[in-house]
């Protein structure tokens, strides 16, 4: 007899578990031959606010963190990538994509990770700086992380655009809401069990699948997310978001890059997504020396 195959049902991530959407909803997208790729889940607006929680709650002890264990993280999670490499090399032939592309786009991902490893513990080395003012302080600029940021990924890729993104996110501490691509969301949630199952607090990184037009403006209106991170080009996708910002000033990065492309990684894409703190601290002369209190 011919065996019926078990289509995947991919949930979405949320707090570091894999919940059902709360409204209940899936829908079946197919590739270029007409095979249905899963089910996938229909986020709701409830399910952008509980990944918001989720993310603001994860905020204070991921930016606590130091930068080396950050670094250690990211590392694991590109180790987690290498050992699962057939199945998302698998997942994007499947949803359509060439197996030479395919093989290109996950050890580019892999690749990314690492090199924004790298980036964490030297981000302030690079980007603080120590001021000269012309009175008895010293004066001190440093990078901290901006919050929560929405993450909003080329709807062209699967897995690469949602990796070049979240990766300079979270290196300086800050944590994400992801929308998967619409039409090829299998590889954000097979990057939602690895980072399941690696040492990525909960709440760090929140996947959401479903339709970018039901929850992109959720996503941007609230008002506990501080930044947006969009790739893309839709004029009325980009009108939304810089009118929504107005609300909390929220910092809206556009990005309409190829993603493929080695040179597409920077400290400036990690930057986008920091603060710049400056501190005064007063110094004090006795006796000709200097001294601090």
């Amino acid at each position: 007899m011919e065996r019926l195959e078990v289509l995947k049902t991919y949930k979405i991530y949320i707090g570091g578990k894999f919940p059902r959407t709360e409204s209940g909803r899936y829908y079946t997208p197919e590739n270029k031959k007409g095979e249905q790729l899963g089910n996938i889940c229909l986020a709701s607006r409830k399910d952008v606010r509980n990944a918001v929680v989720a993310a603001r709650k994860a905020f204070g002890g991921w930016a606590e963190r130091s930068a080396f264990n950050r670094s250690q993280i990211l590392y694991r999670i590109a180790e987690m990538l290498e050992g699962r490499k057939a199945q998302f090399i698998d997942e994007l032939i499947f949803q359509g994509v060439s197996h030479k592309e395919a093989n290109s786009e996950v050890e580019m991902s892999i690749d990314r990770l690492i090199y924004y490893a790298g980036w964490c513990d030297k981000i302030n080395q690079v980007m603080g700086s120590v001021n000269p003012v012309s009175s008895s302080h010293f004066n001190f600029s440093v990078t901290e992380p901006t919050g929560v940021v929405g993450v909003v990924p080329d709807g062209s890729s699967s897995l690469i655009g949602l990796i070049s993104l979240v990766a300079p996110v979270i290196a300086s501490g800050n944590t994400c809401v992801v929308l998967s691509s619409e039409a090829m969301p299998l590889c954000s949630i097979t990057f939602a069990e690895a980072l399941a199952t690696s040492d990525v607090p909960g709440g760090v990184v929140n996947i959401l699948t479903g339709m970018r037009n039901e929850m992109l403006q959720p996503l941007a209106t609230h008002m506990d997310v501080n930044a947006m991170a969009y790739a893309g080009n839709k004029t009325e996708e980009i009108k939304m978001l810089d009118e929504s910002s107005a609300l909390n000033l929220k910092r809206i990065n556009k990005y309409q890059e190829n993603w493929m492309n080695r040179d597409m990684q920077d400290l400036y894409f990690i930057t986008d997504f920091c603060e710049v703190k400056t501190t005064w601290h007063p110094i004090e002369n006795i006796g000709g020396a200097t001294s601090n209190y």
